[in-house]
């Protein structure tokens, strides 16, 4: 995720980033322009047909599909949405539930414990480390911090890595549990805690996988299209050739609200709009690290 000030105007109008939608749709931009301009050259200049045809009632067809078009994207731009900051929600909950066990941990597990204190330490910060790269459908080794009870090496990447995790959590406070470490009350109010772990990872996969239906997503492609190449042939008499632009920009618009919600309908990835997972992750461990010194 890119950091700005959404109160700079002037600077970010004139910005272009790799992931613009300007430099996605490039492309298919030159391409429409192309085809306006073959479209009006060959009805103005070939064709010569002048602006009582029938022709220029096709803008009618527009005017009327317009709001329709528009009312779809915002429906498609308001459910990514939606989806996105469900994701950061369940992302601030996992924050809030790995300091609240950090705190509990730290209150009810005594300091010459040093070992298991250090086991959750760890542990809390591996599952949102986890969790983000199980998310991507990859695992780091490298991000994995081992404890004395645990290494990397027993956990079996193919598999669901945080779960892996959750449960050598849920193990180790139920073997406190029967060392007389903790009483059965405290492994209630910490598996509160770590259930949350589980329940975060659940919803963030319902938000990944389960992306708009195909139908609905090929419908507005479709729609879009046949919008755009329509236009020269109902506005080319009243703009003549300033009609090449006026496609470029209309379909600029619109496509890019379908590129932008296709982007972050799906937000735990590294695109630039995507949520700042890694910087989450780096705050959960940050602050385990610092309850649990």
């Amino acid at each position: 995720m890119i950091d700005y000030n959404p109160k700079e105007w002037f600077k970010y109008i004139f910005y272009f980033q790799r992931g613009d939608t300007t430099l996605k749709l490039l492309p298919l931009m030159i391409a429409i322009g192309v085809y306006a301009s073959i479209v009006a050259y060959i009805l103005l200049e070939y064709l010569k047909l002048s602006d009582s045809t029938d022709l220029k009632n096709i803008s009618i067809m527009h005017s009327l599909l317009g709001f329709v078009i528009s009312m779809l994207l915002v429906f498609r731009t308001n459910t990514a949405y939606d989806r996105w900051w469900e994701g950061r929600k369940q992302w601030g909950a996992l924050m809030n539930s790995s300091r609240n066990l950090s705190l509990k941990i730290n209150g009810l597990v005594p300091t010459e414990y040093k070992a298991e204190r250090q086991f959750f330490r760890n542990m809390i910060p591996n599952y949102a480390f986890a969790l983000k790269n199980h998310l991507r459908g990859k695992f780091i080794p490298g991000e994995f911090e081992a404890t004395a009870f645990m290494g990397s090496e027993v956990l079996a990447p193919d598999d669901h890595v945080p779960n892996q995790i959750a449960a050598a959590i849920y193990a180790k406070t139920f073997e406190l549990q029967r060392n007389g470490v903790l009483l059965p009350e405290h492994v209630i109010v910490l598996s509160n805690e770590i259930e949350t772990f589980t329940n975060t990872c659940g919803a963030c996969e319902r938000i990944k996988n389960t992306p708009i239906p195909l139908s609905y997503s090929s419908f507005i492609k479709k729609f879009i299209f046949a919008y755009c190449l329509t236009l020269p042939i109902g506005y080319v008499f009243s703009l003549h050739y300033l009609i090449i632009p006026f496609v470029v920009f209309v379909f600029y618009v619109l496509a890019s609200l379908e590129v932008i919600a296709e982007e972050i309908e799906d937000p735990f990835g590294v695109d630039s709009n995507d949520l700042p997972v890694d910087r989450i992750c780096a705050g959960v461990k940050k602050s385990t690290h610092a309850i649990l010194a």
